[in-house]
């Protein structure tokens, strides 16, 4: 079966960066995603910044960079889904490799974050990406189709599941793959979905992320099987954020994905 057709959804990942005075960047962001209709605009922001978010900018989908495993409990320096969701937070990202290889998570970690996200009602962003040696190698798609298998609970459901490729190699480096190779893991990534989840998983959203820019964006959001991308340093300024949101109506309306308005997920 071939993948249904899915609204485009575009996260900013802001990382380690933003003060409550850039707040008033969201106004903008807010802007360019009310424009577009046919895209779900959100933004992955430090813990300080969540709640602050969710009440100056209820347009958009806010969420958490990391979640913790446990609900509660002695885990200084830790926030869990509860308190991502108290805060107004609506998603959270997993698994970015920047926190797989800072804090050497595994993908059984992952996994139960995810499983922590479900229970709480939050939406996961589930992150999987291979590094350099492996993509050299040859080696790319089997890796990162085995790392999202490993990463996903039993509770996988396309109602609150996104994934994110991000090659870590690309990540911040002004790289990316071309785009068969984007096209390649994709696929085998949504054949990973199915293979765990069957055909409802052909609704589960795929993103692509690793150096996207305004520069890069349309090509890869015409491509089969991505539905939208995951943003880094572009995404910290209305002025480069609202580009790409654009690109992304007009690859929903010239590509294959073409859906009615809905929550994200």
């Amino acid at each position: 079966m071939e993948p249904k057709p899915q609204r485009r959804l575009v996260v900013g990942n802001w990382k380690m960066h933003g003060l409550r005075r850039d707040l008033s960047e969201l106004a903008g962001i807010g802007e360019a995603a009310a424009a577009c209709p046919a895209v779900d605009v959100g933004i992955a922001l430090p813990a300080t910044l969540i709640l602050p978010a969710a009440d100056a900018a209820p347009a958009l989908w806010i969420g958490a960079q990391d979640v913790h495993s446990r609900p509660s409990g002695a885990f200084t320096g830790e926030v869990s889904a509860t308190m991502i969701r108290d805060a107004g937070g609506r998603f959270t990202l997993i698994g970015h490799s920047e926190r797989r290889a800072a804090g050497q998570e595994s993908n059984t970690t992952i996994k139960a974050k995810a499983e922590a996200a479900r229970q709480e009602g939050l939406s996961a962003i589930v992150c999987v990406g291979e590094d350099a040696a492996t993509r050299a190698d040859g080696q790319a798609e089997r890796a990162v189709s085995a790392q999202l298998l490993d990463s996903l609970p039993e509770g996988a459901a396309p109602s609150w599941l996104v994934i994110a490729y991000e090659p870590i190699w690309a990540i911040g480096t002004g790289r990316t793959p071309s785009t068969d190779e984007i096209a390649d893991i994709h696929a085998a990534l949504r054949r990973a979905c199915v293979e765990r989840l069957g055909d409802p998983s052909l609704t589960v959203r795929l993103l692509y992320g690793g150096s996207v820019s305004a520069a890069n964006a349309s090509e890869i959001l015409r491509l089969p099987n991505v539905d939208g991308v995951l943003v880094g340093g572009a995404s910290l300024r209305a002025s480069g954020f609202t580009p790409i949101i654009r690109l992304a109506q007009n690859a929903a309306h010239l590509g294959p994905n073409n859906a009615q308005k809905d929550s994200a997920p």
